[in-house]
């Protein structure tokens, strides 16, 4: 391989959060350009970082085209992240390179760099574009330098990936086939709306499912607009919100207040957020939706407060009740499963686990999460991965210890959420869990899926993790059975990662499994994930 390469980094459209992770990239950037020089390697940038905005982050689409024009197309090229990243500023100048691509991330929780690592990835996948991929904490490790090796050697790296296998429906049990062939036949006579509140947040090009793969399963799109959101919660009273409020106090849910707008979480934006979740509600009902998602970014984070407590409440059946303005409960006792950022394949899983999960008699509440970080830790004795998930905001409080009485909402980030408004913050309860994605790949729909459990940690250790990570939104301490972290890592096809509690998870698993097979999604089970013949 050549002995120059370029690098490449994409951030943030918000000048506030490329300035803020900056000096971790930086960081990143310098370890690289030695491990890369001491194997006689010249890793040169392909554009110089803007010292007056204070970054060096490709913050636009437009730049990221102008960058790549001056790259040479058959050269190696070196993508490298330490914060999220919109993967649209790059993935137009990747679609046309034609020499190897190797994309890198710091292991670090400080910024979601892993986040933005995976959200590429995936878009990749999509797109297919070939490209390798690693990831380091100290980059002087045996798997890093030796992955990086075999890229530098061949331009492409072969990572283990034994723990997939497709499903094999037969192997099923007989009624798990049966249910969920049930199930199927049944979305696909009654057909499923998402409303869908702009598509594409901040970039995300795997997260849009195409309508031609779509609609095949029976389920179609409704494609609303944030400003009619905006509009919408105009005509929600100051009266109606509060009794949303004074629901959550009832339940023991603490809202950590203050008075200071651009930087604590106020009265006034609860009770913002409060009039969205109903806007919301009544919206979805207009249109006889099934999921919807909000996208929030870009646009709406300028007009209004953070959605997410808004999206903790409707993955919920056990939510304050909404009303129509004739006086109708709207999905009364119902979870409306939204599905964050508008994250079309989390759309689809959301609305299977829901038909699934209510089938068998569980708590249907699930969510998707952001692979954040993780750690090995001795868990009862046995040395086990343990990870950090994170969704940007807000989980379903039945997902915490102690359900809302466990749970509190904080002022979002500032450096996202110029607005602020509360998240919906837990720690994730212990017990056995149903982990899955959706995504697309070779112009079909694909679905991971796996079992795993939430870990019961310290005090102490949560809260070292939270001040690792985000410490406004809820903490997720998960074991994927069967899957090591590079495993998981070099696999996954995404910067999200559905779960749904179910005590007996691997005949859920099986479940759903066979829902989605008999939509014609191509199942590949990861890891250990249980019995299926029994």
């Amino acid at each position: 391989m050549q002995r120059e390469m370029f690098l490449v980094t994409s951030g943030d459209l918000r000048l506030g959060a490329n300035q803020t992770c900056w000096p971790a990239q930086r960081d990143l950037e310098k370890t690289l350009t030695h491990v890369f020089s001491e194997m006689g390697i010249t890793l040169r940038r392909a554009f110089p970082v803007d010292e007056r905005q204070g970054h060096g982050f490709i913050s636009s689409q437009r730049m990221g085209m102008d960058v790549f024009a001056n790259i040479p197309a058959d050269a190696p090229l070196v993508f490298a992240t330490a914060a999220w990243q919109y993967t649209h500023h790059v993935l137009p100048g990747m679609r046309f390179h034609r020499g190897p691509i190797l994309t890198v991330a710091n292991w670090s929780g400080q910024w979601p760099g892993l986040v933005g690592l995976l959200n590429l990835n995936g878009s990749l996948i999509k797109a297919g574009v070939p490209f390798s991929t690693l990831w380091s904490q100290s980059f002087d490790d045996v798997f890093f330098l030796k992955g990086l090796k075999q890229w530098v050697d061949t331009g492409t790296i072969r990572h283990n990936l034994s723990h997939v296998r497709d499903l094999d429906l037969a192997s099923l049990p007989a009624d798990a086939q049966g249910l969920g062939r049930q199930l199927a036949e049944s979305l696909k006579a009654r057909k499923a709306i998402l409303g869908v509140f702009d598509e594409g947040c901040m970039g995300m090009y795997n997260a849009i499912i195409d309508d031609e793969i779509l609609n095949p399963l029976g389920i179609f799109k409704e494609r609303l607009s944030q400003s009619a959101l905006v509009a919408r919660m105009r005509t929600v009273s100051d009266q109606e919100a509060s009794t949303i409020r004074q629901w959550l106090d009832t339940r023991g849910m603490r809202f950590a207040t203050g008075t200071d707008e651009a930087t604590e979480l106020t009265d006034s934006q609860i009770l913002t957020q409060c009039k969205m979740y109903i806007a919301a509600t009544r919206i979805a009902a207009d249109f006889a939706c099934d999921a919807i998602g909000i996208q929030y970014q870009q646009g709406l984070k300028d007009m209004v407060p953070a959605s997410d407590l808004v999206e903790g409440l409707l993955n919920n059946p056990d939510r304050p009740p909404v009303f129509s303005e004739q006086g109708a409960e709207l999905y009364a006792a119902s979870a409306l499963p939204h599905f964050n950022e508008v994250d079309e394949g989390a759309a689809v899983d959301a609305l299977v686990t829901n038909r699934c999960w209510t089938a068998l008699g569980l708590d249907p509440s699930t969510t998707l999460h952001d692979v954040r970080w993780g750690e090995t830790l001795n868990i009862q004795g046995e040395e086990k991965f343990v990870w950090v998930l994170q969704i940007s905001g807000a989980a379903p409080a039945s997902h915490f210890r102690g359900g809302y009485a466990g749970a509190v909402s904080e002022r979002q980030p500032a450096m996202y959420f110029p607005l602020g408004g509360g998240s919906l913050k837990g720690i994730g309860k212990p017990g056995e869990i149903v982990w899955s994605r959706v995504f697309v790949e070779g112009g079909e729909l694909h679905a991971d899926l796996g079992r795993g459990t939430v870990v019961e940690l310290s005090d102490a250790e949560n809260e070292r993790r939270w001040r690792e990570t985000t410490y406004q939104w809820p903490l997720v301490n998960a074991v994927f059975h069967g899957v090591g972290r590079d495993a998981f890592m070099a696999r996954h096809r995404a910067n999200h990662v559905s779960i749904a509690y179910a005590e007996d998870s691997s005949k859920a698993l099986a479940v759903k499994a066979s829902m989605l097979a008999a939509l014609g999604v191509k199942v590949h089970l990861c890891g250990e994930t249980g019995d299926t013949r029994s």
